[in-house]
């Protein structure tokens, strides 16, 4: 049971974006992997208005939700599509979420996650500050599917920084857990590593967490290390910067055998605070 993440150095162009992506997907594809986790924004970063583009492909009207159908038919691949600007499903001109979008090996969309944390803080890099809630509203829901390779709980780059989320993807069943992101070189130095090294001890979960490596328009600079961690929080691959397709196997069995030594799930004292969650079989 094989599971990739997907290194990306994303730009503004969503067509030469989107053919380096396939071309990753197909190594993690020919590699053996049943399931790959591409980075945020993969499609586009640097893009003049990508709140525009995620209406476009609500309506139909862009070429990356029909990409992503057509990849994951062919490559017969089950795809976290790391994140995409998208109206609510139900308000088509409402404020953006940014979506992370599992699609099943057939091309279908089976889940959607609306990305609870939003990025608003102060960083010492070029830019300077970050207010993601300008442009997207914040989730609302935990979203946990099953995949061939696993549970899988969706969460989201900032989302890292709050252990009560992984806490409660834990309790509704998660096995494994994607986390496509895009940390700066400041904030992924002094604490990417360590964040989802963290989550994945305390979760018994494996994490997959993959990453925009390397310069985007305007001079942003994101911190790479893409990396799959295991129950016991091991680093089964890591890449530094640049692009990568990085595959390692899910061991079951020794992940039943790590909760069962140390039955974390049993000795809680204190419940986790939970949002209303969608399972999707």
């Amino acid at each position: 049971m094989s599971l990739a993440v997907i290194q990306m150095a994303s730009q503004a162009d969503v067509t030469l974006n989107l053919a380096r992506a396939r071309e990753l997907l197909e190594q993690a594809a020919e590699a053996g992997a049943r399931l790959a986790v591409l980075p945020e924004n993969f499609a586009a970063m640097g893009h003049s208005d990508l709140p525009q583009l995620g209406r476009a492909e609500a309506a139909g009207d862009g070429p990356i939700l029909p990409w992503l159908k057509q990849v994951a038919r062919d490559l017969r691949l089950w795809i976290v599509a790391g994140t995409l600007p998208l109206p609510p499903d139900d308000d088509p001109q409402g404020k953006p979420n940014a979506c992370s979008l599992l699609f099943n090996d057939q091309g279908q969309r089976v889940a959607r996650y609306d990305k609870l944390h939003l990025f608003d803080a102060e960083v010492s890099d070029n830019r300077g500050h970050y207010r993601e809630s300008d442009d997207y509203a914040a989730g609302q829901r935990l979203v946990i599917a099953d995949t061939p390779v696993g549970r899988l709980g969706l969460s989201v780059c900032y989302d890292l920084r709050f252990a009560e989320l992984y806490g409660a993807l834990r309790a509704a069943g998660a096995e494994l857990i994607s986390v496509p992101s895009a940390f700066t070189t400041v904030t992924g130095e002094a604490h990417w590593a360590t964040l989802i090294r963290a989550r994945a001890i305390e979760t018994q979960c494996y994490i997959l967490a993959a990453a925009q490596g390397g310069e985007h328009p305007g001079g942003r600079l994101t911190h790479g290390h893409s990396s799959i961690v295991d129950p016991w929080g091991r680093l089964l691959c890591e890449q530094a910067t640049g692009e990568a397709a990085l595959v390692a196997a899910r061991d079951a069995s020794e992940q039943a055998a790590i909760r069962q030594r140390m039955p974390l799930q049993r000795h809680r004292r204190f419940s986790v605070p939970c949002l209303a969650t969608d399972r999707l079989e």
